[in-house]
């Protein structure tokens, strides 16, 4: 099955840029496209300097979505929004003062990848941060979803007007150039090694990221302390050293003499529902998924009860199954539903969940063919997009207006 590679270089113009991001594109463009995808064949994309979030997100969602493995190589500066104080990928307009309407949030990637098959998805990163944002990292590292393989590292701000460049995703490019590409972590390792040359003062200084949720998690402390050290922050070990745990077997007590005894047979281990989902839309086969996903709402809604974290998430995942089957009308119906019980749960009308729902209730919506639908959803949707207008500039107006051009119809 061929791949997907998504080529991501964002950096503000001006001088608040602190990385040449783009720099790395060259490097990159030049390896093979199945040298960076790991597989015989591999799809392309490559944004340099995005403008509009709406804009990556249209193309990260489009990876997301496509069958196969996915390899994200993401170069950039992160800088958190002063109101909710979320951390955001940094894009060509972006200034600190409109990094939350200029930016593109960190948790969508998050959002975007949480439906595909773990450890089908690897996201390799080379972030420089301003001061701020580095403190606030060491106490909320990053992440990119359950089932994702994150490599690579975060740098600090480079000294004042000087412009860092991206050592790391240079030396994975570099790597790659070779036209053999090593297991990730391998790669991951070889890269710190060969920009170190380069930054001698990166292994003393960087967040060093290495989260691969295939592998076990042991609990056992490292027997060395941690190669990168950040004040309040301890890094994974390397995963090309795992932890070993042993434990002594237990021993049972003795049957009686005249007692027969028949082990039970080992229980399977269980089954993942996000996996089982995942392969049957990508088989084609929507109502089933949707049906998997419908029981596992049942039953989150049984243990915890209307409202609950575990029933929302699912909620979510009916909402992108629908929109994947083409059927945008109930797609924009569960994400209002989302965004209902989100807000009745206390969340504020700017929480990252509730403005999601609502930005993906919009957006089906407008794809909704049968005008009488669309007339019928419209004001709940208007009603939504007053308490909460979004990021994107304008939203209300656009969906009042949509909504006179379909009652004219009438």
């Amino acid at each position: 099955m061929p791949g997907t590679v998504l080529l991501l270089a964002a950096s503000p113009a001006g001088k608040s840029c602190l990385v040449d991001a783009a720099s790395v594109l060259p490097i990159l463009a030049a390896v093979a496209p199945d040298v960076l995808s790991g597989t015989d064949t591999a799809n392309v994309v490559e944004l340099a300097d995005p403008l509009e979030p709406q804009a990556v997100l249209t193309r990260l969602r489009a990876a997301a979505t496509a069958p196969g493995p996915l390899t994200i190589f993401l170069t950039g500066q992160l800088q958190l929004d002063r109101r909710q104080r979320l951390p955001h990928l940094a894009l060509a307009r972006t200034t600190p003062a409109t990094v939350r309407y200029t930016g593109f949030p960190w948790h969508w990637i998050r959002e975007e990848l949480r439906l595909r098959t773990p450890g089908s998805t690897a996201v390799v990163v080379d972030l420089h941060t301003d001061a701020e944002t580095w403190q606030h990292l060491a106490t909320q590292p990053l992440t990119v979803g359950p089932g994702a393989l994150l490599y690579g590292r975060v740098a600090p701000p480079p000294p004042r007007r000087a412009v860092a460049s991206p050592t790391y995703m240079k030396s994975v490019a570099t790597i790659l150039r070779s036209g053999h590409r090593p297991p990730l972590a391998h790669l991951h390792q070889q890269a710190l090694t060969r920009s170190s040359g380069e930054d001698p003062e990166a292994a003393r200084r960087d967040i060093v990221l290495t989260v691969d949720p295939t592998q076990p998690v042991h609990h056992t402390p490292p027997a060395q302390p941690p190669m990168h050290p950040v004040p309040g922050f301890q890094p994974a070990p390397p995963p090309s050293v795992p932890v070993q745990v042993s434990l002594p077997a237990p021993v049972p007590a003795p049957a009686p003499a005249s007692a027969s005894f028949t082990a039970p047979p080992p229980s399977p281990p269980p089954s993942d529902p996000h996996a089982e989902i995942t392969a049957a839309v990508e088989s084609g086969r929507h109502a089933e998924a949707a049906e998997l996903a419908g029981r596992q709402e049942q039953e989150a809604l049984r243990a915890h009860g209307s409202g609950a974290d575990e029933v929302v998430h699912w909620m979510e995942v009916r909402a992108d199954l629908a929109m994947f089957a083409g059927d945008a009308e109930l797609s924009c119906r569960i994400w209002l539903a989302v965004a209902d019980v989100r807000l009745a749960a206390g969340q504020e009308p700017a929480a990252p969940g509730v403005e999601a729902a609502v930005d993906r209730a919009h957006h089906q919506w407008g794809r909704i063919d049968d005008s009488a639908r669309a007339r019928e959803l419209g004001p709940a949707l208007a009603g939504l997009r007053l308490r909460v207008p979004g990021r994107r500039q304008g939203a209300l107006d656009d969906v009042q207006r949509h909504l006179s051009r379909l009652q004219a119809q009438v």
